[in-house]
Order: C-alpha cells, then structure tokens, then sequence
C-alpha cells in the first residue's frame, strides 16, 4: 500500500514498501549499508523508493549530532492519569533543574502516532527522549537509534534501550496480602471472595496478575483462572465488569484488586448506580495512588508508583555512557486507608503561595 500523499514518507513507509526492516532502511539513507554488509541491490531499490516518494531526511536531527540542542522530550500515552501525570511534573523538573527544555507528547497508547512522535521530536533535534507506557517501545527504539538519539523506557520496558519500571510483581505481591491480611479472624476472606479486575495482556498486568494467583495459592491452596477478568485499562468496561460480577453474585466480591486508576473510575461509575447498598464488608485494593479514594467510606489500600524515583534513575541512567538494555525495578510504595501523600504535583506553585503558606 503507498504511502498516503498528504504525509510526509517515513523510514517505516520505506520499509513496507521495499520489504526491508527499518533499520536497513535507515542504513541506506544514512550511507551506512555497506558496512552491515547490504546487498547494492536492496540499497539501490530502497534509495529509489526514496526519490520516488520524496523521502528527506532531516539532516540537523539525524547527522552526527554535533551540537546539543537543549531540548529533551518525553512520549506519554495519556495526560489525563495520575501516575503520568506525576513522571511529567517529575521530568519537566528534572529537565529545567538540568538547564534543558522539556517537551511532552501524548501517543495515546497507539503504536503508529508513537513512531510519528518521536520522528517529530527527533526533526527538532532533541538531545534524549524518555519513552513512557509506549505501547511498542522497540519500534520508537528504531527511530531513535536511526537518528542516533539515547532514549530510555519508562514504565513498560523494551527489549532494545534501557527501562525503569515499577516492580510490578512485587507491589502485586504486596497488595494482594494486605486485602488477604484486612479482613478480621473471626470474618476470614476465602479464596472465592477475592478477585483482580482491569488491565490488559502488557508486561505490567502479567506481573501483577501473577503475583496475585501466586499469593492466592498459598494463602488458599488454590487460585483460578476465572479469578482475574482483564477489561483493558477502561473506565468503561471496568463499569461493566463490575456489574457483571454484581448480577452474578448479588453482590460485589469482598475483596478486589483493581488494576490501574483508569479501571477504579469505572469501579467508582458502578457505584453511582448502587448508591444504597452497604460496602461496610469490603475492601479494595487498587494498583495506582488515588489521592481521594483514600477517604471513601470503606477501606482503600493503594500501590503507588514512584514516578520520582523512575524519573531520577533514568536521567541517572543518561548521564552514564550507554548501557545493554537492562530493566531497572523501582519499588512502589503500599498506601494504608485514610493516608494522604505529597508528590511531584506538589511542587506547581502559583504567584503569593508562599504568603498564603506562611498565613497557615
């Protein structure tokens, strides 16, 4: 299929037209196939395909990058969430402490707008882009690296630069023992009474899901499939998970482990349709720090992500000289019910805070 006439052609268009990867794509246009040993013929097919689909090549962000432009970007798949939220307030920090300018791009979790992204922060000749949730980190991966740009993951891990991540498995680990641990001796949960609703088939939830079966199994000696009900981060479907397990049963399971903050909104949007019934039995347990959720009026508990510490370890990370694309885990943080925490959203001031704050 041609590339759409009204776009600019990219290396990954090339690619699809000539059959080659895009790194060989890249090789050719940058004048380096011959030392990975490139057939001419594929260079000269390629190399055509380019002139007759007006390929440029933008020289100020993929030359050899002589100069420091300043600049340094930062993929995100949402604005709107919590946890995101708190690595950007975290990075745009960071990035000004450090004298350099911070820009933030939302790809919507969208593979293709990903790529495009990162070409287009990469035309601006940025100096390093953070890759955070990226829904194909090894394909942001082959931008980068065509143009020559350190890039780290942030949040889901690639399999070709370096990733920060929260130790899911763990915080999974974690969160699921204190709902276990929440429910008194003489009121025991059981092993049918607990349930792990939200996420999707990405590395995060695998790690989570895990852990979940793993505890279940030996605090209860058995843990089933049909236990866990993946709706894809959805505050949507997470509703409707939650009111198919209500028909079901008559009632919620005791006990829920809730998968990312977007499925606690559909959790909170079932509620709104069950505003009389009585949830003093339950506890929840969400794997993301929903500041108000706290203060519901049953108990909470919540793993919240140090987007302070992954944000830090990567710049760490781009200081040193490039490394094997390694995994570095971040512990998360179990949060009691009833507990309010500070965090990087706390450092946005506005003009006379500083009185105000003395006025306390």
């Amino acid at each position: 299929m041609a590339p759409d006439p009204r776009k600019k052609t990219t290396i990954y268009d090339l690619s699809q037209l000539s059959g080659a990867s895009p790194s060989t794509v890249s090789a050719v246009l940058n004048g380096s196939w011959r030392k990975r040993r490139i057939k001419e013929s594929t260079a000269e097919e390629i190399q055509r395909l380019a002139e007759e689909h007006q390929y440029s090549t933008n020289r100020q962000a993929s030359g050899l990058r002589r100069s420091r432009s300043g600049l340094i970007g930062l993929l995100l798949p949402i604005y709107d969430f919590h946890h995101f939220s708190s690595i950007a307030q975290s990075f745009e920090l960071r990035a000004r402490r450090r004298g350099l300018c911070p820009i933030v791009v939302s790809t919507h979790r969208d593979p293709a707008e990903e790529r495009a992204s990162a070409e287009h922060l990469i035309s601006y000749s940025i100096d390093a882009l953070f890759v955070c949730g990226a829904a194909d980190p090894d394909g942001v991966h082959e931008v980068c690296e065509a143009a020559g740009v350190r890039h780290i993951n942030l949040d889901l891990s690639g399999t070709r630069a370096p990733s920060v991540v929260s130790d899911n498995y763990d915080g999974g680990r974690v969160l699921t023992e204190a709902l276990i641990d929440a429910f008194p001796a003489d009121a025991p949960l059981t092993v049918d009474e607990l349930m792990l609703i939200g996420g999707r088939e990405d590395e995060a939830t695998r790690a989570r899901v895990r852990a979940f079966h793993d505890v279940r199994s030996t605090r209860f000696g058995r843990s089933d499939a049909d236990a866990v009900d993946l709706t894809g981060y959805s505050a949507r479907n997470a509703k409707l998970a939650f009111e198919r397990h209500y028909q079901a049963r008559g009632r919620l399971p005791r006990a829920v482990f809730i998968n990312s903050a977007i499925n606690f909104e559909g959790f909170l949007r079932f509620l709104t349709d069950h505003r009389g019934d009585d949830y003093s039995g339950h506890v929840i347990g969400c794997f993301d720090y929903v500041p108000f959720a706290s203060f519901l009026s049953f108990p909470v508990i919540m793993i919240r992500q140090d987007a302070e510490s992954m944000v830090a370890t990567a710049f760490d990370i781009l200081d040193r000289p490039s490394e094997a694309p390694v995994v570095h885990l971040i512990p998360p943080q179990l949060v009691p019910p009833r507990t309010a925490l500070t965090g990087p959203l706390d450092e946005i001031h506005s003009p006379g805070d500083d009185l105000r704050d003395r006025s306390l």
